[in-house]
C-alpha cells in the first residue's frame, strides 16, 4: 500500500502501525506506535476516536473517524477496530491493504463520548462494530472506577462477535461489578423497545451509553424513555462518512470593519478557562476560536463527528447542519462549535 511521510496539515501526524489483530471474519483492529514526542498530543479519554486519512484514487484521501476499543488506563498503545461495512470505501480499504509496520496520517484524538466520572454506574449498548468506544469506556471504569457495569451487546450472530474472549476474560476477573448481555439474532429476534426496556429496567439510575447503527439506537433511546431515564444521562455516538479534509489547514479568518462593528460577544469555558471573545454573525464558534489559538476539539467542521459539541448557558445560535444532534440534545442547549453562529448578542459558551 502507499504510505505518507510527510503529514498534509499541522495539526495531523503519521504513526507507525505496529500490530494488525484480526477480531472476527470481516473486523481488524490497528495498533498504533506513538514515539515519546507525540505520546502528550495522543493522549485520550474512554470513548474517544481517530480520524484516519485514507487514500482515494477519485478525491486523493478521504478521512474516516474510527473509535479508539483501547484503554488509556489499560494498554500501552492506542488501538483503533475497523469492521466492513457494504460499500464502505474506508473500511474496506483499510481491512484490505493495511499490515503492520504501514504508515497511517492521524489526527489526535476527539469526541465527547466519555464518562465523566468513571465511578458511575454504566449501563452500556452496543450493535455490532458499535462496541468498539463501548469496549474502551468499559475497561477504563473497571480499570479506574468503582461502580457496576451491565453491557448489552446485539449481534446477527455468535461468529460477529468483537472481543468475544477478551469480554469472557473480563466477567470472569470482575464477576461482582461486570455483566454482560449478549442478544443475538438467532436466538431472539431483532431487539425492540419494550423487550430492552424490560431488560434493563433494573438498571434505569444507571448512566446510559450507546453506540451501533441509527435502528438500534433508536429503540435504546425508546426503552430508556420508557424507564424514564433522564436525556442528562443519556450518551449516543454517531459517525458519519466525512466529506470534507479535516486534515488540511483551515484558512484564516477574514473580518471586515463592518462585520466586527457588528460581532456578538461570547464568553466561552474550554479545560475550565474562560475566554471572552469577539464573534462575528458570518464566523462559526470553532473559526473564531481557532483565529485566537485556542485548542477547540474539532474534527470534521461539517457538523458530521460531534467533536466540537458544547452548551449554550446563555443567549442564541443558528446552526445550519445539527442533524447529528437530537432534538432533545437542542433542546438542552447542546450545539455544533463548528456550525454555531450568533443570533444573539451576548452569549455563554461551554465545552
Amino acid at each position: 500500500m502507499t504510505t505518507v511521510e510527510v503529514p498534509h496539515g499541522s495539526r495531523s501526524v503519521v504513526l507507525r502501525v505496529a500490530a494488525v489483530i484480526a477480531e472476527t471474519a470481516d473486523t481488524s483492529s490497528l495498533v498504533f506506535d506513538v514515539p515519546d514526542e507525540l505520546r502528550e498530543k495522543f493522549e485520550y479519554k474512554p470513548g474517544q476516536f481517530l480520524t484516519l486519512r485514507i487514500p482515494s484514487d477519485r478525491t486523493g484521501s478521504v478521512a474516516r473517524c474510527y473509535s479508539l476499543a483501547s484503554s488509556p488506563h489499560v494498554d500501552d498503545q492506542p488501538k483503533v477496530t475497523v469492521k466492513r461495512t457494504d460499500g464502505g470505501y474506508g473500511s474496506n480499504w483499510v481491512c484490505d491493504n493495511v499490515k503492520a509496520g504501514d504508515l497511517l496520517e492521524v489526527l489526535p484524538p476527539s469526541g465527547v463520548f466519555t464518562p465523566k466520572d468513571l465511578d458511575e454506574n454504566l449501563l452500556l449498548f452496543g450493535a455490532g462494530s458499535g462496541i468498539t468506544p463501548v469496549m474502551s469506556i468499559l475497561k477504563s471504569a473497571l480499570a479506574r472506577g468503582t461502580g457496576k457495569i451491565v453491557l448489552v451487546y446485539a449481534n446477527r450472530d455468535a461468529d460477529n462477535v468483537i472481543f468475544a474472549s477478551e469480554l469472557r476474560e473480563l466477567v470472569d476477573k470482575h464477576q461482582q461489578r461486570l455483566a454482560v448481555i449478549h442478544w443475538l439474532e438467532p436466538l431472539l429476534g431483532l431487539p425492540t423497545s419494550d423487550t430492552l426496556a424490560t431488560l434493563v429496567a433494573p438498571y434505569s439510575g444507571y448512566e446510559a451509553f450507546m453506540c451501533g447503527p441509527k435502528p438500534f439506537m433508536d429503540r435504546v433511546h425508546d426503552a430508556l424513555g420508557q424507564l424514564g431515564v433522564p436525556r442528562s444521562r443519556t450518551h449516543a455516538e454517531v459517525f458519519n462518512s466525512l466529506a470534507g479534509d479535516p486534515f488540511a489547514d483551515q484558512a484564516p479568518v477574514e473580518v471586515s470593519d463592518e462585520e466586527a462593528a457588528d460581532a456578538a460577544t461570547v464568553e466561552v469555558e474550554l479545560d475550565g478557562e474562560v475566554h471572552e471573545l469577539s464573534w462575528p454573525r458570518k464566523q462559526t464558534l470553532v473559526d473564531i476560536m481557532l483565529a485566537k489559538g485556542l485548542d477547540v476539539p474539532y474534527s470534521c467542521q461539517e457538523g458530521e463527528c460531534g467533536s466540537c459539541a458544547c452548551t449554550v448557558l446563555e443567549g442564541k445560535v443558528e446552526m445550519e447542519n445539527s442533524e447529528i444532534l437530537d432534538p432533545e440534545d437542542i433542546e438542552n442547549g447542546y450545539i455544533l462549535g463548528c456550525q454555531a453562529r450568533p443570533v444573539t448578542d451576548r452569549l455563554r459558551i461551554q465545552f
